[in-house]
């Protein structure tokens, strides 16, 4: 007799992108059938799901075709990247985004999908209360009165007010997990959209690898964050989707750190004395941090992997793929 897990069919869109390729990797080491689809396959490693389908969600066929026969959907697929990318793309963001927000969950309701996970994003809190580095937690209440920084922002809480209504309207049991600042290896380290932890790190690399120590962040480096690592993060969702808690929930860690605290570590993994140099470029909001209240008393649960230990998975892996470049 098969398991439960075995009986669930699963839908991970954003299955090509870092997140979703971890957590398939994760529901299949569950015992879960999956199927994956992406407008592209993975970029460092092959895929573990049952199924891989190439589809562009913009597309409302496209959609349908992805939730046939699925019990449940992860919804992880998103235009996106670090602030360099989300600073510079925001009518390409919001009309993509958008359209594969509300066909997916549309298409899920039609084909009868029992319960929807939507990836939202710390980038939905009001940029008023960000805006020093020593920041007070960012609690899940403190959406609204609504002030995104950026149109990245607006269609998460766009497509988390749309899950709201569709659970209360159609049905379909919806969750919504706002996601701060996750890293780890095989994500964007290049390009253009990666993020903070993976700049960093191939900054440091190659520093080491060249002999240059000097390495450029932008602005003073004084602006903050708290970093999660991709191990909680998909513990998380998964817990989040067995819950019967269907309001929007942070999940990051709540160790606030600056960008130059961030590459300091960086620096001592690699064994390395580098050399800050300041150059312009955006820098999103001055601080940001969770608040896992919530999350602690929801789902009995916090992230266990330290920024250290995180950073050192992530720095290893990076100076990797930095060395075969060069």
């Amino acid at each position: 007799m098969k398991n439960r897990t075995e009986e669930t069919r699963v839908l991970v869109t954003g299955a090509g992108g870092f997140i979703g390729h971890h957590f398939v990797t994760y529901l299949k080491e569950k015992g879960y059938w999956v199927r994956g689809v992406d407008i592209k396959k993975p970029d460092f490693k092959e895929t573990h799901a049952d199924e891989f389908h190439l589809l562009d969600l913009r597309r409302w066929d496209n959609c349908v075709e992805a939730t046939t026969g699925m019990e449940n959907v992860y919804a992880m697929a998103a235009d996106m990247g670090g602030m360099g990318f989300i600073s510079a793309n925001h009518a390409q963001i919001l009309r993509n985004n958008s359209l594969i927000n509300i066909h997916t969950l549309d298409a899920a309701q039609v084909n009868g999908v029992k319960r929807y996970l939507f990836t939202s994003s710390a980038c939905i809190y009001p940029e008023l209360k960000q805006a020093e580095a020593d920041v007070i937690p960012l609690k899940e209440q403190d959406a609204y009165p609504a002030q995104p920084q950026d149109a990245y922002g607006w269609e998460k809480l766009i497509a988390e007010r749309l899950c709201i209504h569709y659970q209360e309207e159609l049905g379909i049991e919806t969750r919504i997990v706002r996601l701060h600042n996750i890293f780890g290896p095989l994500g964007s380290w290049n390009g253009g959209r990666e993020k903070a932890p993976a700049a960093l790190c191939r900054k440091v690399a190659t520093a080491k690898l060249t002999g240059n120590p000097e390495v450029e962040i932008w602005g003073d480096g004084e602006q903050t964050r708290s970093f999660c690592y991709i191990d909680d993060c998909v513990e998380g969702i998964y817990r989040l989707m067995q819950s019967d808690y269907s309001e929007p929930l942070n999940l990051g860690q709540d160790r606030l750190v600056t960008i130059n605290q961030l590459l300091d570590m960086i620096a001592d993994i690699a064994e390395i004395e580098v050399v800050r140099k300041p150059i312009p470029g955006p820098q999103g909001v001055r601080g940001r941090n969770s608040d896992n209240s919530l999350l602690n008393q929801t789902l009995n649960w916090e992230p266990k992997v330290s920024l250290e230990t995180g950073l050192k998975h992530t720095y290893t892996w990076i100076a990797e793929q930095v060395k075969a470049q060069m």
